[in-house]
């Protein structure tokens, strides 16, 4: 058997909206954060799902309470909170400037932006990289950041047989799990309030589509 796991990026927030690094940090919903929020919940409408998950940082709760008040479903109240699907922590970089922390990370070898590390080098080289820049070695490099999200994945592999999840997380962190176990081209980040489809076995984990604003016909 095989578990289901709808993973939904959170609305927009403010620190989405001014280009900066926001990991741990939260920033409030825009609007249109909200109305983000409020169609996914729509798009998810003939989705019959069992259990809702968010990370614990605010912006993904607030997504996660929106989208329960734009779907019929009755039998989920309120997201389980779970910190093993935070955001990638970026230390120091931390509320910094996206372009202008991407030179600092990449000046050694002139990028200018977090674009062309990915292209060079991939998204675990980059989150390594980020980390080695940082000058209070605080930021989660590759390594870190998967033995706490692959908590996350083992609690979804635990759950009953055919289980169908929501899970809502973070850019960056939906961004690592296609790059992991996704065979097509992620280049570009998933947008808020998008969905991407994982199936979930004991020994494997599938990406069944990314980055979509609505749950594709089959």
């Amino acid at each position: 058997m095989a578990n289901t796991v709808y993973f939904i990026r959170h609305g927009e927030t403010f620190f989405n909206k001014y280009h900066r690094m926001q990991g741990w940090s939260d920033t409030p919903l825009t609007e249109k954060g909200w109305t983000d929020a409020a169609k996914a919940g729509r798009a998810l409408a003939d989705l019959d799902f069992d259990y809702l998950f968010s990370s614990d940082l605010k912006r993904t709760v607030d997504t996660a309470n929106t989208i329960l008040k734009n779907h019929p479903t009755k039998k989920i109240q309120a997201p389980i909170q779970e910190a093993a699907f935070r955001e990638e922590f970026f230390g120091y970089f931390e509320g910094a400037d996206d372009d202008h922390s991407a030179i600092m990370v990449g000046a050694p070898e002139k990028f200018i932006n977090f674009r062309e590390i990915i292209a060079k080098y991939g998204l675990a080289k980059m989150q390594n990289m980020i980390a080695e820049s940082d000058p209070f070695h605080d930021a989660e490099n590759h390594q870190q950041f998967w033995a706490r999200v692959d908590k996350g994945f083992d609690r979804l592999r635990a759950l009953p047989d055919g289980s169908v999840s929501v899970v809502v997380s973070h850019g960056m962190t939906i961004s690592a799990i296609v790059d992991r176990f996704g065979d097509g081209d992620y280049s570009e980040g998933p947008l808020n309030g998008s969905i991407t489809k994982l199936t979930l076995t004991n020994d494997s984990t599938t990406v069944d589509f990314y980055n979509q604003l609505q749950i594709p016909d089959k």
